[in-house]
């Protein structure tokens, strides 16, 4: 038994609105034990609505619709089940009765329009709105195949999901297992370069073990199905921490961690603190630290040193070393480090500098060369480089630098 989700809208096709509902109820069938293998979005269509069904009722036995509850023409999600189940529309006395009732709570005149709203595949059972006016329905409209309908709204579809349609699911035997994941997070190793160490994992059936790549971030999510989630962790753990022996130090965390959330708890760990020297970033990094909570603890603060006389007054780059070398320079990242670390009076110093684009590169420095400076404890000062170039925007040059700083300094802290 498997279940797809079918999201109606054509908004959500034009992208005017993100698809979280798609998105909760992956979790919540997950939570259940409930397989769910495709995902479906189609716009307010009657014809590729009843394709749509097709389909879906042919490869899994529970459909989940969200959208097309409304009051207007082209909500038309009941319209296209009952074509297709060729159950005509029948009013429910009940619906109406609680329309009526909400509209006048609020003191606004219902429309006829809202009647609408009261039309279900005859047999439905309704499966009610507690807050808004668009309720579902529950139906097996044949044996083994059970359709459930909720509103677009997702503060309306959430509620009614946990207060009706989890118990109906359960009901049908869902619930006594769980699928349970742990997402794992890599950082300094491309999708291709990890999965290569890995493969091995990847025929698992239980856990299972599937690569993701994100904003210059690989993970690997590791999912088991088990009676409870005890048992779950149980059949994770052997896997996730075969995974850590072979990746190393390109493993940073897990699930909610971040690199800046380990770089925190390294800091504190050794009561060491830290401040930052950022040119092509322009706070990025410091931004990345303080929204970690008790970042007070640790970081003093940064310099935002864009132009280069900045960079000479305040972190006491040579205006030598500027003019022989330029800003987007090993030798300046690494005066950057150390001044801000000088300066601000921390045990670390990290700097940032390089081209964000989309102009300023040139030959010898293109678009996306970026130099990171660390200043250590005891006075030592590193700098590195790093080409982002195959990435021409600005935004997505910013954002690496400032985590591959991160992942630099979380390496430097493990190493001790």
């Amino acid at each position: 038994m498997a279940a797809e989700i079918i999201c109606v809208g054509t908004e959500l096709l034009l992208g005017d609105i993100v698809n979280t509902n798609a998105q909760f109820l992956a979790l919540e069938l997950a939570s259940l034990g409930i397989p769910h293998y495709f995902q479906t979005v189609v716009g307010d269509n009657i014809d590729r609505l009843c394709s749509a069904i097709e389909i879906a009722s042919g490869r899994a036995d529970i459909l989940i619709f969200t959208g097309g509850l409304g009051p207007t023409p082209d909500d038309l999600t009941h319209d296209a089940i009952g074509a297709f189940f060729k159950s005509p529309l029948v009013e429910y006395p009940e619906i109406v009765a609680d329309i009526t009732t909400k509209f006048a709570r609020i003191d606004r005149p219902m429309t006829p329009s809202n009647l609408k709203q009261a039309l279900l595949p005859g047999g439905a059972s309704i499966l009610p709105n507690p807050s808004g006016t668009a309720p579902g329905i529950i139906w097996q409209p044949r044996p083994g195949l059970s359709l459930l309908t909720f509103p677009g709204v997702p503060s309306e579809m959430r509620k009614m999901w946990r207060e009706t349609a989890v118990t109906y699911l359960k009901s049908l035997g869902w619930g006594s297992n769980i699928i349970y994941s742990r997402l794992m997070r890599f950082y300094g190793i491309g999708e291709s370069a990890l999965a290569a160490k890995v493969t091995h994992l990847f025929d698992s059936s239980n856990p299972t073990v599937a690569p993701y790549a994100g904003m210059g971030e690989v993970r690997l999510r590791v999912s088991a199905y088990a009676s409870s989630q005890t048992q779950a962790v149980s059949l994770i753990e052997p896997v996730a921490q075969e995974i850590i022996s072979i990746a190393g130090l390109d493993y940073f965390g897990s699930d909610d961690d971040s690199l800046a959330s380990i770089v925190s708890t390294l800091l504190l760990e050794r009561g060491e603190t830290l401040s930052v020297a950022e040119s092509c970033t322009g706070g990025g990094l410091g931004q990345m630290l303080t929204d970690m909570p008790g970042s007070s603890a640790y970081f003093k603060g940064g310099v935002i040193a864009y132009d280069n006389s900045v960079k000479a007054s305040l972190l006491g780059v040579d205006s030598s070393a500027l003019e022989l070398h330029g800003a987007v320079s090993e030798t300046v990242a690494s005066q950057m480090a150390r001044g801000v670390r000088d300066r601000l009076g921390t045990d670390w110093g990290v700097s940032i500098t390089g081209i964000a684009g989309p102009g300023g590169g040139t030959e010898t420095k293109p678009v996306g060369l970026v130099y990171i400076g660390l200043a250590n404890p005891q006075g030592e000062v590193k700098s590195f480089e790093y080409r982002f170039s195959s990435y021409r925007d600005r935004l997505t040059i910013r954002s690496l630098s400032a985590l591959s700083a991160l992942d630099r300094l979380r390496r430097y802290l493990l190493e001790g």
